[in-house]
């Protein structure tokens, strides 16, 4: 291939054509890729912009370098974990998707206010009191990690003494007993995909360019009131979210 001709900057001209090749599967994933001076003979560039070009796509995450061996396309794993969405009861019992999984610490529990995103959620102005709960979980078989949070209203906990007692009550315990106060519940849940926050990013021992899974679940009451706000955060290359559909009614789609 002769020297490359499109506008831009170099390096990104070279980023762009391998790229392309690992597209199109020219180079092919867990594959090396060529070596420096492969590519600088291919392209008729200089080595620094090769290297430009390497670090460009490895922080886009499509390779990776590896010391002593040279860069290789980045091979994408299968999810090392399902987390079902789903939430079934037996009795008064609830149970969650991923209630087997361990608290790697303990809850830490604060004083919080609702946000612009948080506030039309749960139905209440912005900068309404609320106490957050977060959690570390951990998947006991493959180490995966997530950050869970409960955002419970104040006019909740005062409907549930046991909540401003103890807002870092499990949420499955949290659902029995808003069901114990006269609510039928039901919930909605949206996912969300977007690059992790640096905080995020460490906890969760994300690799570079890579997205988290972002669902928003919100536990619903009487007349269909926003009673708490849950939120589970997890790498996109380490989970996969799993759905029960069933053809209910339409006002009963909104039901997990």
């Amino acid at each position: 291939m002769g020297e490359i001709q499109r506008p831009g900057a170099l390096y990104q001209q070279v980023a762009a054509e391998i790229r392309s090749g690992i597209a199109t599967g020219e180079y092919k994933p867990g594959a090396p890729l060529p070596s420096e001076t492969q590519l600088i003979e291919r392209y008729k560039v200089s080595r620094p912009t090769v290297r430009k070009a390497i670090a460009a796509l490895r922080a886009e995450g499509l390779i990776e370098v590896i010391h002593g061996k040279g860069s290789y396309v980045r091979a994408l794993p299968a999810p090392a974990v399902t987390i079902e969405r789903s939430i079934t009861r037996t009795g008064k019992t609830f149970r969650t998707g991923h209630h087997t999984w361990e608290q790697a610490e303990q809850p830490t529990v604060c004083r919080t206010t609702s946000t612009a995103i948080t506030a039309p959620l749960l139905e209440v102005g912005e900068g309404e009191a609320l106490f957050g709960v977060d959690r570390l979980l951990t998947e006991p078989a493959t180490g995966t990690r997530a950050l869970h949070r409960v955002l419970i209203p104040f006019a909740t906990a005062d409907e549930a003494e046991q909540l401003a007692e103890a807002p870092d009550t499990e949420p499955e315990q949290i659902y029995a007993i808003l069901t114990a106060a006269g609510h039928k519940l039901t919930w909605h849940e949206t996912v969300s995909a977007r690059m992790p926050l640096p905080d995020e990013r460490s906890t969760l021992d994300i690799p570079d360019a890579t997205p988290i899974l972002h669902t928003t679940r919100v536990t619903l009451g009487i007349d269909d009131h926003p009673l708490i706000l849950e939120e589970l955060r997890a790498s996109a290359d380490r989970a996969q979210l799993s759905y029960r559909i069933t053809a209910d009614s339409p006002r009963q789609l909104r039901t997990a």
